[in-house]
């Protein structure tokens, strides 16, 4: 779905396994390329049947997996540069994403965790990763929302326990 402004409609993904590190994703077919999972709202979707489609699409895991932690109270925005922009066809042309930001916990083992369900594999390898990293790595672009979306998540980041 593209807004009147020629925004996809989005939601984040911030997964956050038990001592606090978060989920962070190597797209397929780029080495370099990692992120947060996210997914494009379908029409009549709300965000939250958008994160728990693209969770199990991307990441294999179900809702009875994950506990959501927290929201962004709105919609986080960036631009694509130019470069990334593809002609429109038959639609608005798409001139960035309205993201939406969920930060979940993880209930289930590690091993529930599958980069292969999709039709499509997002992502062809993960690993755990400090809360903050993401900000420095992932590409320019995106970086003022990762920034955002995770300064307005981290308060409901559980504290790690000192046994953790």
């Amino acid at each position: 779905m593209i807004d009147e402004q020629g925004y996809r409609l989005n939601v984040g993904i911030v997964i956050a396994g038990p001592d606090g590190r978060v989920f962070w994703g190597r797209r397929v077919g780029n080495r370099d390329a990692w992120q947060f999972p996210q997914g494009g709202m379908m029409p009549g979707e709300t965000p939250e049947e958008t994160l728990f489609r693209e969770l199990e699409e991307e990441v294999g895991l179900r809702q009875e997996h994950v506990s959501i932690l927290a929201h962004t109270e709105g919609w986080l925005t960036y631009r694509l540069p130019r470069r990334f922009l593809r002609p429109p066809r038959n639609r608005p042309r798409c001139i960035g994403q309205r993201q939406k930001w969920f930060l979940l916990r993880l209930n289930a083992a590690e091993a529930a965790i599958d980069l292969t369900l999709g039709p499509e594999p997002e992502f062809q390898d993960w690993r755990w990763v400090n809360y903050w990293y993401p900000i420095r790595k992932v590409v320019h672009f995106k970086r003022a929302v990762y920034a955002r979306a995770l300064r307005e998540l981290a308060p409901a980041l559980p504290k790690r326990s000192k046994h953790a």
